[in-house]
């Protein structure tokens, strides 16, 4: 892959907030629309869900699952095969409030999405981090990589600011 590919490997990831998260659980797939945060080199993404969501019981019991973030389809002629995206496979566990991460991990998330800090206080909500193991982007068509975490860490290097 290069650079310029994982440039916008990077600004794919920093430019979203809503992504479609894919869990497994009684016997069938499930794909729900949640927030995301990105942690520093794209070392985990933060999911904050709610208990009473399908979603958040299938990862309390299967923590397999995987983000999938697209550049948005803005207009009706381009062709959406085009549209850069990237689905993020890895293992979403949930932060213990007393562990050493979870303040910063917090404070990352409420960053991104101010208006969540009221339901950090409710107790059927909790932070997950989802840690990749894999990556696939599609930067256009007939542009497809397989990304590894170390990968992901070097585009993350590369638009630090955005």
């Amino acid at each position: 892959m290069e650079a310029t590919e994982r440039k916008s490997l990077a600004r794919l990831i920093r430019g979203g907030r809503w992504a479609a998260l894919a869990t497994y659980g009684d016997g069938v797939p499930l794909a729900s629309m949640v927030a995301y945060a990105s942690e520093a080199g794209f070392s985990g993404f933060l999911l904050h869900l709610s208990r009473l969501s399908q979603h958040t019981r299938n990862l309390l019991v299967s923590p397999s699952a995987s983000l999938a973030i697209s550049e948005p389809d803005t207009t009706q002629d381009r062709d959406p095969q085009t549209l850069a995206r990237v689905s993020i496979k890895g293992g979403a566990r949930p932060l213990p409030k007393d562990s050493p991460e979870y303040p910063e991990a917090r404070a990352r998330y409420e960053k991104q999405f101010p208006d969540s800090s009221p339901l950090f206080g409710l107790e059927d909500f909790l932070l997950f981090r989802l840690v990749p193991r894999e990556a696939r982007f599609v930067a256009g068509f007939a542009r497809a990589y397989t990304v590894s975490p170390a990968e992901l860490k070097e585009a993350s290097a590369l638009e630090p600011g955005l």
